[in-house]
């Protein structure tokens, strides 16, 4: 995987301009493309596309102080339509726009080619099963957010709190599978892993209220991860494990699903807890 993460990297920079096959590259190192950019995004902390982004960005910084064409024939030289969405793109990355910084020389923000290493780990096993499920249901209160790759995500957070108490009691009298209790689920991330459908549910095989949201779940593969420890900082901790460590180690990729969190005990305070991460997965 490491190889191929590197790979990916190398044809960024060779297509700087253009488009570039990213499920072509993927077939030949033996994965998936949604695998590989899950794998991009878990290492390199953003997305794929948004590191794509800010690479080129980077690279027309030259093309702009230096003058080389007008601000239109720069934009379609990187492959955007319209000197505004070029600008847009600009400025996102380095909070100036283009003709500020044709101007006064910056400000600017570089984005350092990346490159994947592997280092020894696994100094900690990971308590891990693989479970088959059959299809099932869950349920409950989503909303789309903004992707965030560190930290806690502020729309989730708005999301839980705005659901009145009976709300939570509700949902957890329709829980009657695993994964079990209240769950927080993420599912249909975009393919520029800008935004995710987030679920604050339960897993259901029985009936379903009409006023609640619902993501089918088909019948398929599942690693388990559990973690006990400070929260949500082992939580995180295994969750980046698994991209570095777990998968690498192991003959299992992730196949399009939602990922799901369940918090199986925890103290008073949340400052401890036990929970479980499963992802969707597939042999390698």
């Amino acid at each position: 995987m490491i190889s191929a993460l590197n790979r990916l990297v190398d044809l960024v920079e060779e297509h700087l301009k253009d488009d570039f096959d990213v499920t072509g590259l993927a077939g030949s190192s033996g994965t998936t493309e949604y695998h590989l950019r899950r794998m991009f995004s878990s290492l390199a902390g953003m997305s794929l596309s948004e590191y794509v982004r800010r690479r080129r960005m980077t690279a027309a910084v030259a093309d702009v102080v230096r003058g080389e064409g007008d601000l239109l024939t720069i934009a379609v030289r990187y492959g955007y339509g319209s000197a505004e969405a070029f600008g847009r793109a600009f400025r996102a990355v380095h909070g100036a726009g283009p003709g500020e910084v044709r101007r006064d020389g910056g400000p600017l923000r570089t984005q350092p080619r990346l490159r994947f290493r592997l280092s020894v780990e696994g100094s900690v096993p990971m308590e891990t099963r693989i479970v088959d499920r059959p299809a099932f249901r869950l349920a409950g209160h989503a909303t789309r957010v903004p992707l965030v790759h560190e930290g806690v995500n502020p729309h989730i957070q708005r999301h839980i709190t705005a659901l009145p108490p009976e709300a939570h009691a509700r949902l957890k009298a329709l829980s009657d599978t695993e994964p079990p209790g209240l769950l927080q689920v993420s599912d249909a991330l975009d393919p520029d892993d800008a935004e995710l459908t987030y679920l604050h549910g339960v897993a259901v095989t029985g009936d379903i209220p009409g006023d609640l949201d619902v993501i089918e779940v088909p019948a398929g593969r599942w690693a388990v991860f559990r973690t006990d420890g400070p929260h949500p900082e082992a939580l995180q901790k295994v969750w980046a494990a698994t991209a570095t460590e777990w998968f690498p180690s192991n003959p299992w990729r992730l196949r399009p699903g939602p990922s799901i969190v369940t918090i199986l005990e925890h103290s008073d305070d949340f400052g401890t807890a036990t929970c479980e991460l499963w992802l969707a997965v597939e042999p390698a």
